[in-house]
């Protein structure tokens, strides 16, 4: 089983929806915009991607598109992680067959308090030994007030076919802790858009941003300048960027990252209810945001 290449830019695609439904049509378009950024994969079933809101059967054919609609370097990484152990391998297993590269495998977290160490040690374990594509440990506490430490991340690190992690704590410490402690060959992938710039010069991989969803080759030139060294204009660009991923994670969430997405050419639509549109205010203050960044003239 070999790792996949995870060393990029990765955005965590939205999934287009018409009246409440998949649009299968508009998700294959946007798919093949991005494919011509300079992104280095996709990212399908994440938490952008409303996968808590999709049926089985629509995980599926989500994936399927994805994997038909990109072209064959690009790396696709499709979020399997269910509550149980067994239903995470069976979607892991069928991604797999899908043409999935690797999967990333949130937390468990309903049981939450009952996630030990030990509890996750061997979920994630048990998981890698079975899988027929590499496992990314998912850890994203601001959904499921879960944490994965750098310690139990070092001990799985070490199992040959779990090939990174997506951290999406935006703590820049946590991340210095698991690139110092876990194997040398773990991708360690920074999971905002926030810390890009710190997160790279520390030795992360890459990353899987939301932003990359709306400013795809932004994101690109940042990852490139910090690997060419050009650390101040890497720099600059990240601080101009910080706006935009604040406005489309934490002022807006998925309702204004589809929002942006409209205004820049992709198809954005509404999320699926329960979540609700962006208002028509909000729609005016994202677009001035993206206006000050200069994505938008």
């Amino acid at each position: 089983m070999g790792k996949p290449d995870l060393e990029g830019i990765f955005p965590p695609i939205t999934t287009p929806f018409v009246d409440g439904q998949v649009s299968y049509d508009k998700l294959a378009l946007n798919v093949e915009k991005w494919s011509r950024t300079g992104i280095k994969g996709l990212v399908v079933l994440g938490s952008n991607g409303e996968y808590v809101y999709l049926t089985e059967e629509e995980k599926r054919k989500v994936v399927e598109t994805v994997v038909q609609s990109s072209p064959d370097n690009m790396t696709i990484i499709v979020g399997s992680g269910c509550e149980s152990s067994e239903e995470t391998l069976r979607l892991t297993m069928d991604c797999a067959d899908l043409g999935a590269h690797a999967a990333l495998v949130v937390t468990p977290h309903y049981y939450g308090g009952e996630m030990s160490h030990d509890a996750l040690l061997n979920h994630y374990s048990t998981l890698a030994d079975r899988s027929p594509i590499p496992i990314l440990l998912y850890s994203v506490p601001k959904f499921t007030h879960i944490s994965l430490s750098a310690h139990l991340v070092s001990l799985l690190s070490k199992h040959p076919n779990i090939a990174g992690i997506k951290d999406s704590s935006g703590n820049v410490t946590l991340l210095g802790e698991i690139l110092h402690s876990a194997d040398k060959d773990f991708n360690v992938l920074v999971g905002t858009a926030g810390p890009l710039f710190g997160a790279l010069t520390l030795g992360c991989t890459g990353g899987v941003l939301a932003l990359a969803n709306v400013a795809p080759e932004h994101c690109v030139k940042i990852y490139d300048l910090v690997k060419e060294g050009r650390l101040e204009e890497a720099k600059k660009l990240q601080l101009e960027m910080i706006p935009v991923n604040k406005a489309v994670t934490q002022t807006y969430g998925i309702a204004g990252l589809k929002s942006a997405m409209d205004m820049l050419g992709y198809f954005g639509g509404h999320p699926r209810l329960p979540l609700l549109p962006s208002t028509d205010v909000e729609k005016s203050q994202i677009r001035e945001i993206l206006k000050r960044a200069g994505l938008l003239t």
